[in-house]
């Protein structure tokens, strides 16, 4: 596998070793002893599967208590995954990184405690499976908008509208949002 530091070190995208062969293919997801030496936690409490179809936006989402660091990959379909840094006392606060993740390119990305993360649906349909490091706690999930001018994400949109929950057309601009309490 290769960790590759984004423009935000501690964002970690991760390009997995694939053994194809006429019969399908192989790969590992996750070796606990690689991901720790790589500086990704070794131990995940919960994993999630989501799906949805072309034009859902999700995100941008945090939890400001059980703040969870997520390890996310595309089983089907392709979504362009992003996060932002939103840890105030940070270099990086207000920045973001995505990349296209998609169960063609196999890849991975560590999304660490104190970022909120969102993604855009790209291809009909996309199935995304993330292992998160702490419980998912309702009651301190917060939602960022998801077109914040302050943020400026360039999403994919290619001219068509995002499907938004009504949690994320609710979200709220960073400059107002109640922000990850680093421990």
């Amino acid at each position: 596998m290769q960790f590759i530091r984004t423009a935000i070190p501690e964002v970690v995208a991760i390009e997995p070793k694939v053994y194809e062969d006429p019969r399908g293919f192989f790969m590992e997801t996750y070796r606990e002893e690689t991901y720790a030496a790589n500086g990704i936690p070794q131990r995940f409490v919960q994993e999630n599967h989501s799906r949805s179809q072309k034009g859902v936006l999700r995100g941008l989402h945090y939890q400001i208590r059980q703040a969870q660091g997520k390890l996310v990959r595309v089983i089907a379909g392709e979504i362009f995954d992003v996060v932002v840094d939103i840890r105030r006392s940070s270099s990086t606060f207000g920045k973001w990184v995505g990349m296209l993740l998609s169960a063609q390119n196999r890849n991975q990305l560590w999304v660490p405690e104190g970022f909120a993360h969102g993604f855009f649906v790209t291809s009909g349909h996309a199935e995304v499976v993330y292992k998160v490091t702490d419980y998912y706690a309702p009651e301190w999930e917060r939602s960022i908008l998801w077109n914040d001018p302050q943020i400026g994400v360039e999403w994919p949109l290619a001219g068509m509208e995002p499907i938004l929950s009504s949690k994320d057309l609710n979200g709220k601009p960073l400059a107002d949002a109640e922000i990850f309490e680093e421990k």
